[in-house]
């Protein structure tokens, strides 16, 4: 499917979505699983990001879903594994860039509180933060999720609504600040360009070469 996509539209970005769960062809790599059924789910970081046609790796962090739903300071050094060893695989063995698409952690969880989401949140950033600075295989993290206000209906525990959580909304804008000074000096000299373009477009042009 990653191939007939980009045969029809080469100009954009094509991820999978996938949580980030190691599967058999990296069993060196399941002490980063959260549990030991997210080796048994059928996917594979590794092995479904070397597909043809995968610009950049993604991976979701939700440990209260995954390890637990009562807050623990478990949870904070999963994170922090999770992250770096994912940025690790990505540079060397994928040869392009990590977003962590979604990651948050639910209002609705046994021992939560606001000063622990900040926790979370600044840890996942000062991983990514650091990759960015040296070039590193961080590609950014997405928030799960902002909501305006009056949108609170919608809300499935996850929700940060930035009025009602300074303190949140804080750290988000700080990060973004950062980011934003950083990329502002980048020379646009990318080092990651897809070790797989060459033989992608040998796959879908052969007929014009």
């Amino acid at each position: 499917m990653a191939v007939y996509v980009k045969s029809v539209d080469p100009k954009h970005l094509v991820e999978i979505g996938l949580e980030g769960f190691y599967g058999l062809s990296t069993p060196n790599r399941f002490q980063f699983n959260p549990n030991t059924y997210a080796q048994q789910v059928g996917t594979d970081f590794i092995r479904n990001h070397q597909v043809l046609g995968v610009d950049f790796a993604s991976v979701h962090i939700y440990p209260d879903s995954w390890i637990s739903q009562t807050i623990s300071d478990v949870h904070i050094e999963f994170t922090k594994s999770w992250i770096q060893s994912h940025i690790e695989d990505a540079e060397n063995s994928l040869g392009m860039p990590v977003v962590f698409a979604e990651f948050g952690v639910s209002a609705k969880d046994p021992g939560y509180n606001s000063t622990y989401r900040d926790t979370f949140l600044s840890n996942v950033y000062k991983i990514l933060l650091n990759s960015t600075r040296k070039g590193g295989g961080g590609g950014g993290c997405l928030l799960w999720q902002l909501f305006p206000e009056g949108t609170d209906y919608m809300d499935d525990g996850y929700a940060v609504i930035l009025s009602k959580s300074p303190s949140t909304s804080g750290i988000i804008s700080l990060q973004s600040t950062r980011l934003t000074t950083f990329n502002s000096l980048c020379s646009w000299k990318c080092q990651w360009g897809c070790k797989k373009k060459h033989a992608l477009e040998t796959f879908l042009y052969h007929d014009e070469l």
